[in-house]
């Protein structure tokens, strides 16, 4: 299990600039670290630009600062940069609906 800590980010709308959050507290269990590493297999296999992986909120021990709210949803984001797998979480804030994401994070780096 990857225990991490992530810079987390909420627009309005699509067009705003990000406003920043703080730190994003969650665990990769071993489970969602395979589903992540098939989701960059097959985006290298197919040439496809970005893959999403459904996450169960409860496994991730997610822990947001007080500003960010509780999520409605909660999916990772896989995508290839220069060949290697990334990702990073997005969503939707409850309280108005506003699009929640972290930083990326390269697959190859969880344990």
């Amino acid at each position: 299990m990857s225990s991490l800590t992530i810079e987390g980010w909420y627009k309005n709308n699509i067009d705003d600039k990000p406003i920043p959050l703080g730190d994003i507290h969650f665990y990769v269990d071993g489970p969602l670290h395979l589903r992540l590493e098939q989701a960059e297999e097959h985006l290298q296999k197919t040439l496809g630009s970005e893959a999403m992986v459904h996450v169960d909120m409860h496994s991730l021990g997610l822990k947001l600062p007080e500003e960010c709210g509780s999520l409605t949803d909660c999916q990772m984001r896989v995508y290839l940069h220069h060949e290697c797998g990334q990702f990073h979480m997005v969503g939707h804030r409850t309280f108005d609906g506003s699009l929640f994401y972290t930083n990326a994070v390269l697959i190859d780096q969880l344990l």
